[in-house]
């Protein structure tokens, strides 16, 4: 044999000549065969050895119970040497050496054993393949010895159906089927009923089958004229092949005798089963069904449009918000999308898959359009759902410096920066604030060269500030708000010339030194303002004069704790309120006295240049300029009027108090109430729980006479129209005291009776108050309010003739009327019977034709009858008039847009009224509708035009949509009137508000009387759907809050009817389940919009409610959900403060790391509670 084998067969069939061969190569004794089972047993025995021992070593490990660890210490150490002793022998073993013999004779004992194969080979290397096809596997299993059972992969397992047994008996025979103790104990303590119709698997279970068609079909029969406008539930298929095969009828009788059943069950009763899909083609397939057909074309348009225009930004949003519908529909339908709530939405991967979607095209409308600065609010507003908190504001920040002209990027950016609570502090925020104006008043000045300024920058500026103020004020730094709003007074009003033409910041720097001199400011004595400061340094200063003392009545320093008794919280609570409200002013040292800023014994109350210099800007426009006024009264608590300071952009970031939606529900003044309509904002000092009262029905002694000194300091400087806007809004708060008082507090009634009317008679002595007939109309009105109704009807008789000849011209004596007419209906309607006092025709037709014919009406005309002739005059004089001023709307609209032409309320109202009371409410109702009509369509023409919302790019715009709104608001309210003292179908009324509140969603008078109706009746699915489908198309919070209030008021009677103690009586209403759980999910709706997420009334009565059904501890994770969107309102640590009354430290703390401003420290407290 070769001495290599591997080559025997190629040396053999090469060499010719075995002679010459060399033999000493061969080796005669050595066999291959011998060889290669030499080596195999080798390599088995050691492989067997290494692979015993390592696995029985981790089986022994793992399988040790942890209760016998002791025992099992010392069996461990039998096992070390039983394993040592192996691999000693094994290891000896390996050295000794092995004869070919013994392993010859070892297979050919197993050869004998076994004829068949003892290793795995391949076909080609066996000499006759077809005589030992199989092989014996004699290698032992570890695993057996060690496991005691078979690896689970290689046991076969089958599903049963069904619990019965082949062969068995059913009736005396019976198999048991048990579950294996150890599944039980793993699925813990689950439910072991079927999974309810709302349960997730369900509903992923219906949503993975196709949907049913929900477009009509259109039959193709020629008996079918249109398509049919349900769903039709028969089988129409089965019946068309029905009629089809009437003839094979006799042929099927066996099976379907009577022809009742359809062909599906015809053909199971045969033993057929159902044809294929392919033999009908004509059947519509679910998946290309017309519902899938309509989604996929406006995709492919939207596609289509995108490639030929793809600089349509509009389009490319409307794409991405049409992601929503589709996603909507593709992952289970809009209720299974917006039933949830957010959080558990969020966390679906179907919703992520739409953000993805969205957010992939959003990235590629901005890498198409760059310069866009929507598309890239759009996609930072989406990347909220996806991207973590620091890498989000990087991106911002990256985003404002690339913009920094953009005001709309700005406001996107300051409610991301406040309202993330990770990174949230209020010093953080104010500095955003102050950089943003900065940065545009830059731009404005053209100081930044690389960005031009966009048109209404200033406009933006303003809205920017504004809402700076308020932040601080809900923080409860009041008195940087206040200090921000006085710089701003001096800044705008009293700015001297010299300084004029400079830029924004030069003009703070010349600022800084006057504000750090210690001067009175506005709003305090002796206040001479900024200019006249400046013009008197220039000459060497104030002459200080002798050091007189102030006649001042020192307020006697009352115990803050009246009641030590109280609990801990709920004395923090009294003193946090009271020093709100009598320290909102900013404390300044006063010299007369020789204090100095050491004497403050808070620092927090002293403001800094640096606090509110970044914050100061330039406003160019007078409109502006009394803007800011007005905003600056509002703030103060002041009634302004709505047209003039429309705030656009911060309207739900403001909403606190809860008259926003209790106003209007005085039953004695159905026609009069809503003239002072709240808007819903706290004013400065009023920092409380939810439901907490007022300390004073006003500002108090010290903020009145802030307010008085305010007035005077700048009415000198101001144009006669803006004094006049003024007077007009100190009056009105005087008049709103009086009401709150009535309402409220009366026992302060006299008292506080007495100082409106001072008041108000010294504003009317002012020259310029003296002709003023909106002054002298709200003089009378107060006057009616405290009963005095003659002395009421003298001032409007004596009003009446300042007006003049003018009449129906005049919109002042127009509004003058009006409101006499509708307190003279009012006090005719509560008289006993309804019968007016005077004789001959009612009061208020007389007032009304006096106003038609330009007359006044005199006390000696008042008992006179008004003639018929008069009266049908005074109809035709009203009718032209109000032809005119609606006519002049199809004008030029230059021409048209002035403030004077668009007041049309008064006329509207005074014609409307006259004509409900000589006519009926059906004539008045038609001059109603007429005026709407027209002014509807003017302000949707004129909104078009200028390319703006709704509330307007201008104060005409405003005027104009206010003007709409109360002329809806006066027509609701009439007809609200009517129903009440008479007989009327509601179906008017109701499509009234329907249609009114349609075009304005976000007027609370409206939505007030809505929901004052429609809980008169039982019947709320009407008055659900149209909250549904307003809320749906409308992003303001204002619906969804009427929504909940509508639903909380059904609650409340529910509960009053089951907690009747006779349950044999009749109850007023059906009781009605569910209402809790259709409540929590309009807050969790309202809570995941956009606005409402960021609206402090919203989670503070969601927080209430939770709390009132007995959940306080979902009610305290509510509100640490809502600190993650309304991180800095210091109302919602005051509420948490009184509903989770142990937590006062850790809210107080929290208040403390957070910035927010805490008048009573807990050590304070606690020196305080000492005896």
């Amino acid at each position: 044999m070769a001495l290599f084998p591997a080559f025997a067969d190629v040396s053999s069939d090469n060499v010719e000549d075995p002679s010459n061969e060399l033999k000493w190569l061969n080796n005669t004794s050595f066999q291959t065969s011998d060889a290669l089972s030499l080596h195999n047993r080798f390599l088995e025995i050691k492989s067997e050895g290494v692979l015993q021992d390592s696995s029985s070593d981790r089986t022994n490990e793992d399988r040790v119970p942890t209760r016998k660890k002791e025992k099992k210490h010392g069996e461990k150490k039998k096992k070390h040497k039983e394993k040592i002793r192996r691999s000693t022998q094994s290891s000896g073993s390996d050295s000794e050496p092995i004869f070919p013999s013994d392993l010859k004779r070892k297979q050919t004992n197993r050869q004998q054993a076994a004829p068949v194969a003892t290793s795995f080979s391949w076909l080609d290397d066996l000499p006759s393949p077809a005589a030992q096809p199989f092989c014996v596997d004699s290698k032992a299993d570890a695993s057996n010895w060690t496991y005691k059972s078979l690896y689970r992969g290689d046991v076969a397992r089958y599903k049963r159906k069904g619990i019965s047994s082949l062969g068995l008996d059913p009736l005396k025979q019976e198999v048991h089927w048990e579950e294996d103790v150890n599944k039980k104990h793993k699925r813990g303590d689950k439910k072991k009923g079927a999974d309810r119709y709302f349960s997730t698997a369900c509903r992923q279970f219906l949503r993975s089958e196709q949907p049913l068609p929900t477009l009509p079909r259109v039959c193709e029969s020629n008996r079918v004229t249109r398509s049919s406008p349900f769903l039709p539930l028969e089988d129409i298929e089965g019946e068309q092949k029905g009629e089809a095969s009437q003839g094979g009828r006799a042929q099927s009788s066996s099976v379907n005798p009577l022809g009742v059943y359809d062909s599906t069950t015809a053909l199971w009763l045969q033993g057929k089963g159902k044809q294929d899909e392919a033999d009908h083609p004509d059947k519509p397939n679910l998946e290309t069904g017309p519902e899938a057909a309509l989604l996929t074309g406006q995709t492919e348009e939207f596609n289509r449009k995108l490639r030929e225009q793809p600089e349509d930004t509009q389009l490319w949003l409307k794409f991405i918000r049409y992601q929503d519908e589709l996603g909507a529909t593709v992952f289970g339908g809009e209720e299974e999308q917006r039933g949830k709530e957010l959080a558990e939405r969020r966390g679906k991967s179907s919703y992520k898959a739409v953000l993805e979607k969205k957010l992939s095209i959003a990235e590629r409308a901005v890498a198409t359009n760059p310069s866009c600065v929507a598309l890239q609010r759009e996609r930072l507003r989406i990347c909220q759902e996806l991207w973590e908190p620091a890498a989000l504001a990087k991106e911002w920040k990256k985003l404002v410096f690339l913009h920094p002209n953009s005001g709309p990027l700005w406001r996107e950016y300051l409610l991301f920066t406040q309202s993330y609570f990770s990174s949230f502090s209020v010093s953080k925020v104010n500095s955003a604030y102050g950089k943003c104006l900065s940065t545009l008043s830059a731009v404005r000045d053209g100081s930044m060269l690389s960005h031009p300024a966009l048109p209404g920058i200033e406009e933006d500026m303003l809205d920017i500030f504004t809402k700076q103020c308020h932040f601080l004020r809900q923080s409860g730094h009041a008195e940087k708000a206040l200090s921000l709003f006085q710089a701003m007074m001096d800044f705008t009003f009293f700015k001297p010339d010299s300084v004029r033409q400079l830029p924004t910041k030069q003009q703070a720097d010349f600022f800084e030194p006057f504000w750090d001199s210690g001067e009175a400011r506005v709003g305090e004595f002796d206040a001479r303002g900024w200019k006249a400061w400046m013009v008197q340094q220039e000459r060497g200063g104030w002459v200080q004069p002798c050091a007189e003392e102030e006649e001042e009545e020192e307020e006697e320093e009352e115990d803050e704790v009246k009641d030590r008794s109280q609990p801990r919280w709920t004395v923090w609570l009294d003193v946090e309120s009271s020093r709100e409200a009598a320290h909102w002013l900013p404390w300044r040292p006063d010299k007369a006295k020789g204090q100095s800023e050491d004497d403050c014994d808070d620092p927090e109350r002293q403001v800094l240049f640096d606090d509110i210099g970044p914050s100061l800007i330039c406003l160019s426009s007078p409109e502006l300029q009394l803007r800011l006024l007005l905003n600056f009264l509002s703030f103060l608590g002041l009634p302004v009027d709505t047209a003039l300071s429309a705030g656009r952009w911060h309207t739900g970031l403001l909403l606190e108090d809860l008259s926003l939606l209790t106003q209007g529900s005085d039953a004695r003044r159905p026609l009069t109430s809503r003239n002072l309509s709240s808007l819903g904002v706290n004013p400065v000092g009023h920092m409380t729980t939810l439901q907490g009262t007022r300390k004073w029905v006003g500002l108090g002694k010290q903020g009145e006479k802030f307010v008085n000194l305010m007035l005077a300091t700048l009415q000198p400087v101001l144009p006669s129209e803006q004094r006049a806007v003024l007077s007009l809004s100190r009056m009105q708060y005087e008049k709103l005291k009086v009401f709150r008082c009535i309402q409220g507090n009366k026992k302060r009634l006299r008292s506080q009776s007495k100082i409106s009317k001072r008041m108000a008679k010294s504003l009317l002595k002012e020259p310029d108050n003296r002709s003023s007939l909106p002054m002298w109309r709200e003089f009378a009105h107060l006057e009616w309010m405290l009963g005095n109704l003659e002395e009421a009807r003298k001032v409007f008789s004596a009003t009446t003739a300042l007006g003049g000849g003018k009449g129906l011209c005049n919109p002042s004596l127009c509004e003058l009327c009006l409101l006499w007419a509708q307190l003279e209906v009012e006090d005719g309607a509560s008289s006993p019977g309804g019968v007016p006092d005077h004789g001959g025709a009612p009061p208020a037709v007389r007032v009304l034709t006096r106003l038609a014919e330009g007359k006044a009406l005199t006390p000696s005309s008042w008992s006179q009858p008004v003639s018929p002739v008069a009266i049908l005059k005074a109809r035709r004089s009203y009718e032209q008039a109000l032809t005119t001023a609606l006519s002049t709307f199809q004008a030029d609209k230059k021409t048209l847009l002035q403030e004077e032409k668009l007041r049309l309320r008064g006329l509207v109202g005074c014609y409307a009224l006259f004509q409900y009371l000589t006519m009926g409410i059906n004539a008045a109702n038609a001059v109603y509708s007429q005026a709407r009509e027209q002014m509807d369509e003017l302000h949707r023409t004129l909104t078009s035009e200028h390319n703006a919302p709704r509330s307007g790019s201008g104060p005409l715009l405003d005027t104009l949509a206010c003007e709409c709104q109360m002329v809806a608001v006066q027509q609701a309210s009439l007809l609200k009137y009517h129903m009440s003292v008479s007989v009327f179908p509601l179906a008017t009324l109701r499509d009234t508000l329907t249609s009114a509140l349609s075009s304005w969603p976000s007027s609370a008078p409206l939505w007030s009387i809505y929901v004052q109706v429609e809980n008169r009746y039982h019947s709320a699915g009407r008055a659900r759907r149209f909250f549904h489908a307003v809320t749906r198309d409308n992003g303001s919070v204002v619906p969804r809050l009427f929504a909940i209030v509508a639903e909380q008021q059904r609650k409340q009677l529910v509960e009053a009817a089951q907690r009747s103690c006779d349950k044999s009586a009749t109850l007023t209403v059906l009781p009605e389940n569910g209402l809790s759980n259709r409540i929590g999910r309009l807050f969790e709706n309202a809570v995941g919009s956009e606005t409402g997420a960021h609206c402090p009334l919203l989670w503070r009565m969601y927080i209430h409610y939770l709390v009132s059904e007995g959940k306080l501890d979902k009610a305290k994770g509510l509100f640490y959900k809502a600190l993650q969107n309304i991180p800095w309102v210091k109302g919602l640590y005051m509420d948490a403060v009184q509903l989770f009354r142990e937590h006062l430290q850790e809210f107080v703390d929290l208040m403390t790391e957070k910035e927010l401003r805490v008048r009573l420290p807990l050590e304070e407290l606690d020196i305080l509670l000492e005896d």
